[in-house]
């Protein structure tokens, strides 16, 4: 049976401005706090400012999804992409006239904001892009992006910041989204308007109802499914961006350049999983997810084992970052497999807010666990060993809870072919 093309020319374009403009976000979200922490000098200050920028996401995600719905996914991608250009030039003219803090937190504030809002219209037009055979690979193709964004942005804003300093990363990254706003105005994606005489706060509410009661009556298994992908990030994804820095720099006494050694094997691991569940496709299925999940927990254990061994610090730092490199593959691939199950059983006009629940719930869920293991990599120092043994039992548990849910799901997708027949 032959397969649909993936690689259309509204899927590729949409590509194309995904690359453009996830790595400008990414050299935004780099530099701009290092530049806070360079001038300042002040670590909370840093890390309060940090911490901020997460709340606009948090907030306009599930209403991105709602929007995403409503209006033409299209436009949205190219206001929010102009929108953005038009604040980072704006932040540039403000440095050196307006109080610096106060013009960093609010521009990071508000990039954080435009990437809640922007996310759901980019996964809600997957389904409607790409075959229905191909809706994993669409995926899969997203997600290698999004992983190369955050491989190359570092890299590249530490580079040209490092060199020429803060205002040509700011020219760049503003070039970068009006470039990308640019493209996306030949993008044709399907569209269906959705009429409404109310209000646009009692729309938001309608329609979250609306997707409140699909996941509670028609698809419950998709909720499990997002308690999975909630687990996930608090046991793992949290884990890895707390201990990595503190294990490196502290517990092994390494340096930056090893710290940056590790985070980049990381993101490619991530990049590999993208590009493995590429290849798979129509073969990662939902039933075996719950064996990737087991994979990420079993990472855990030879990282958690060679801290209490002893085995020295560069021996160490070889077993997390292959063990991580190999976790983020797998982490990756659950991800893809997750997004494209939702987005195929959810209906066209409920993807937006369906999506964007499920990236809220991860967004409240990753601080959450950040905190968690902060406390616990304090109170343990010197056996920081058992806290990565106690996420990799945890790990496991959310593993076999993924298979029961699988097989929940096939039992009553054949009673329903049952009753049906």
């Amino acid at each position: 049976m032959t397969r649909g093309k993936l690689f259309q020319r509204d899927f590729t374009l949409v590509v194309v401005g995904q690359i453009i403009s996830l790595l400008g976000n990414a050299v935004l979200r780099f530099v701009l706090p290092l530049y806070l922490l360079d001038v300042t000098g002040s670590r909370s200050l840093f890390g309060l400012c940090s911490a901020a920028a997460f709340a606009p996401m948090v907030v306009l995600t599930p209403l991105g999804g709602v929007v995403a719905d409503r209006l033409h996914k299209q436009r949205i991608m190219v206001v929010l992409d102009f929108f953005t250009c038009a604040l980072v030039a704006l932040t540039a003219l403000a440095l050196g006239r307006l109080p610096l803090v106060p013009v960093l937190a609010a521009a990071m504030m508000l990039l954080y904001g435009i990437s809640g809002a922007y996310q759901p219209a980019v996964q809600a037009s997957m389904p409607l892009l790409c075959p229905p055979d191909r809706l994993v690979d669409g995926n899969a193709v997203i997600n290698q992006v999004s992983a190369l964004s955050g491989l190359l942005g570092p890299l590249l804003g530490s580079l040209v910041y490092g060199v020429f300093g803060v205002t040509p990363v700011l020219a760049g990254a503003s070039a970068c989204f009006f470039a990308s706003a640019v493209m996306e105005l030949f993008i044709r994606i399907p569209h269906t308007p959705r009429h409404t005489e109310t209000g646009i706060w009692r729309t938001a509410r309608a329609d979250l109802a609306e997707s409140g009661h699909f996941l509670r009556r028609e698809r419950p298994v998709i909720l499990k499914y997002i308690a999975l992908v909630c687990a996930f990030n608090l046991l793992l994804s949290a884990l890895l961006v707390v201990s990595m820095p503190v294990l490196i720099k502290q517990t092994l006494g390494l340096g930056d350049t090893w710290y940056g050694a590790n985070q980049t094997a990381m993101a490619a691991g991530s990049l590999a999983g993208g590009l493995a569940a590429g290849l798979l496709g129509a073969r990662l299925t939902v039933r075996r997810s719950w064996l990737t999940l087991l994979v990420c927990s079993a990472c855990l254990v030879p990282m958690g084992l060679c801290l209490l061994a002893g085995l020295g610090a560069a021996g160490t730092f070889a077993v997390l970052t292959a063990a991580g490199f190999v976790l983020m593959a797998c982490a990756a691939l659950f991800t893809v497999t997750m997004l494209a199950h939702i987005q195929s059983q959810t209906p066209a006009e409920l993807v937006g807010k369906v999506v964007s629940l499920l990236l809220t719930v991860s967004l409240c869920a990753q601080p959450l666990g950040q905190a968690l293991y902060g406390v616990l990599l304090e109170r343990l120092a010197g056996q920081e060993g058992w806290v990565l043994l106690g996420a990799a039992c945890g790990a496991a548990a959310v593993a076999l809870a993924a298979r029961r849910a699988a097989q929940s799901a096939d039992s009553g997708s054949s009673r329903c072919m049952a009753e049906t027949s």
